[in-house]
């Protein structure tokens, strides 16, 4: 928690954090490695990567929609075309396309240049004019050593993958600001946010940082996996990203400023985030233990604040 000064502010920014917390609701339980959360007509999509699934809970019970073995489902997308995007993080990878019944309509196992998708792809997101955006975060290894982590970039109607941007220190998160102008990726080693310009072709330019999570909030522990993995962006413009390790989803202004912080009791390996239809709630998947292998977690709701 932020150390606030012992005002009338103080006491209802209090107040928000605890209320925040106090109304955490389990939703679905008992996942193996939750991630990619999206709601598509009131209902919750979800993958796992420990059991290789999409995922769809009506409101009283989960259904498996796909289930490619080796794949370790993890980014979720939906596009303009209302088909799923799922990003496998097995490596080398592969991203998948398929319908909202999980049926697949088509895959790639290399990029445009023809190489294979090496280093594990993690989260992906659309743009409003139906281009897509995918990080492949690097090795993963106990201790990392290798800066490797990519962006891949798929143009509105396009069939190839290419690479847009490179040198990222494990990529994870990716998201686009609410004018589409914007494209904010987490390095998770590096414990930082950091922020391109979307070029008129969908290429990317004047790489800048963005925010180092250790300055907006004290670390939970020290670990190379503390940083930030996936994130959200409504429609006021305000980045909401899930910190692993952490045990947090932070709300963070397009100005890079930490405006509330939520600490969620369902476990410390928060991955991801998703909205209602009316941004009235926030689902947020959630590893109870990061250490756990099988990545046991649960699926839980909060108000948005």
């Amino acid at each position: 928690m932020k150390h606030w000064k012992l005002s009338c502010v103080a006491a209802a920014f209090m107040f928000a954090f605890s209320a925040a917390k106090a109304q955490e609701t389990v939703v679905v339980n008992n996942v193996l490695g939750p991630e990619g959360p999206l709601v598509v007509d009131g209902k919750l999509y979800y993958v796992a990567w420990t059991t290789n699934t999409l995922n769809r809970w009506d409101g009283e019970k989960s259904v498996v929609l796909n289930n490619e073995p080796k794949c370790g489902h993890n980014g979720l997308a939906l596009t303009k075309q209302r088909t799923f995007l799922v990003m496998c993080s097995e490596d080398p990878g592969i991203i998948l396309e398929t319908d909202l019944n999980g049926k697949e309509i088509r895959r790639w196992d290399t990029d445009a240049s023809g190489a294979k998708l090496v280093g594990g792809l993690n989260d992906v997101v659309v743009a409003t004019n139906g281009a897509a955006y995918a990080t492949i975060f690097g090795p993963y290894l106990e201790k990392p050593t290798s800066i490797a982590g990519k962006i891949l970039y798929l143009p509105p109607g396009g069939d190839k993958w290419a690479v847009v941007a490179d040198g990222l220190n494990f990529a994870n998160g990716i998201a686009i600001s609410s004018d589409q102008k914007t494209l904010y990726v987490n390095e998770t080693v590096g414990n930082d946010m950091v922020k391109y310009t979307i070029n008129s072709d969908g290429t990317l330019s004047n790489k800048t940082n963005f925010a180092l999570l250790n300055l907006l909030t004290p670390d939970a522990v020290k670990s190379w996996w503390l940083g930030p993995d996936s994130m959200k962006v409504d429609r006021e413009g305000n980045i909401y990203v899930a910190q692993w390790s952490g045990g947090k989803v932070l709300k963070i202004s397009p100005e890079g400023k930490l405006l509330h912080e939520f600490d969620i009791k369902a476990g410390m390996g928060t991955t991801n985030v998703a909205f209602d239809a009316d941004e009235k709630y926030i689902y947020v998947t959630v590893v109870k233990n990061p250490k756990d292998e099988k990545a046991a977690g649960k699926i839980v709701r909060i108000p948005k604040v």
